[in-house]
């Protein structure tokens, strides 16, 4: 497997491991915080936090649509963000925080898959 991959596969089982501790804390009670939480932002969380762990196993076997699946996690990532910053009133920083980071792992998670999908191309137009 290409470099690029296996960074991409790390990152994105990180990120799904992270969001399931991080979700499954808080849904369970073992983690307080003093601010604000929203419930489904938890359950979102958590969610897709699986979902990553699934994806990252397709970018390991490189799934012809892993790619399409990195570009939906990005995107729906990114468009909780937006809802987060600009129309929700309650949300506390360290959510809106998180969500950017979120989204800038799932940039560089595409990224990398692109990479190694135009290294593919390269290889194959060479030979």
């Amino acid at each position: 497997m290409k470099t690029t991959l296996i960074i991409a596969t790390i990152l994105a089982i990180l990120i799904g491991i992270l969001s399931v501790i991080s979700g499954s804390m808080v849904l369970l009670g073992l983690r307080s915080v003093d601010y604000k939480v929203l419930d489904w932002l938890v359950v979102y969380n958590l969610t897709l936090g699986i979902i990553s762990i699934l994806v990252a196993y397709q970018i390991g076997k490189q799934h012809i649509r892993s790619k399409l699946m990195i570009m939906t996690i990005l995107l729906l990532h990114f468009l909780v963000l937006v809802y987060l910053y600009f129309f929700n009133d309650m949300v506390a920083d360290e959510s809106i925080k998180a969500m950017a980071f979120r989204v800038g792992i799932w940039v560089a998670i595409l990224i990398l898959a692109l990479l190694n999908h135009t290294k593919s191309l390269s290889n194959k137009i060479k030979s």
